[in-house]
């Protein structure tokens, strides 16, 4: 093993495209609450972020799982920096093929 796969570096988890993810699978990724709050979070940061940097209030194996659910439907790309998992928004696919979606979910903030 390269010391850099060691590090966690080039180490980058399975994306779905986005034409594979069904609407179904994205309105149940957004159902909940925690994950409209990640999804939230990244669309007004405009940048990568570290899944510890949310503040969120569920245990460590649950934002993992959240994360997870999030990636599985296209909503974000994840990658690793070093041991960090760094999570961006797929805005601009998310846009083409839901348009309004992304801006609609941030702009809402009765969680």
């Amino acid at each position: 093993m390269r010391t850099a796969e060691r590090k966690g570096q080039g180490r980058v988890p399975a994306h779905p495209e986005i034409g594979d993810v069904s609407l179904q699978q994205v309105l149940e990724a957004l159902v909940d609450p925690v994950r409209r709050s990640i999804v939230r979070e990244l669309y007004t940061s405009n940048e990568d972020r570290a899944c510890g940097t949310f503040g969120l209030t569920v245990s460590k194996s649950t934002a993992t799982h959240h994360f997870n659910v999030l990636r599985e439907a296209g909503l974000i790309r994840q990658r690793y920096v070093g041991t960090s998992r760094m999570n961006t928004l797929r805005r601009s696919e998310i846009e083409e093929v839901l348009p309004g979606l992304l801006e609609a979910v941030a702009g809402r903030g009765d969680d």
